[in-house]
């Protein structure tokens, strides 16, 4: 069974840092892309990053460009969102989500392999 686990988030005053990661879990886990998205309370989730892995093409949200990095490691099976000038907006549950297929990596209804989330809180 394939697995998302997030770490990382916690509590950062505005300005501030903090890196999350995702590792995968799963005998047979390959993916096509890896990505985070996020859901702020009384929002919809939305789309942050996401990283396809044959080519290392990355995609941001436009709230987020030039804020915040994704990476992966080169066994595929850990992504990693290093967020910078954190804002009390960016305060939300960030989810670690994976496409295993090739096709389109865009939206939400892209990936089919989630993680549970992990709280991140900025505080101003």
């Amino acid at each position: 069974q394939v697995q998302l686990v997030e770490s990382g988030g916690g509590l950062a005053q505005a300005g501030g840092s903090l890196r999350l990661s995702c590792a995968a879990s799963g005998r047979t886990f390959s993916s096509y892309a890896m990505g985070w998205f996020r859901q702020a309370p009384g929002k919809e989730r939305e789309f942050v990053a996401a990283l396809r892995w044959s080519v290392l093409s990355t995609r941001y949200a436009d709230s987020v460009k030039d804020r915040f990095a994704i990476s992966g490691d080169s066994a595929r099976e850990n992504v990693y969102l290093q967020m910078d000038s954190l804002q009390p907006e960016d305060t939300a549950v960030y989810y670690c989500a994976a496409r295993r297929r090739p096709g389109l990596w865009n939206n939400l209804s892209d990936f089919d392999v989630w993680g549970q989330g992990t709280q991140v809180t900025v505080s101003s």
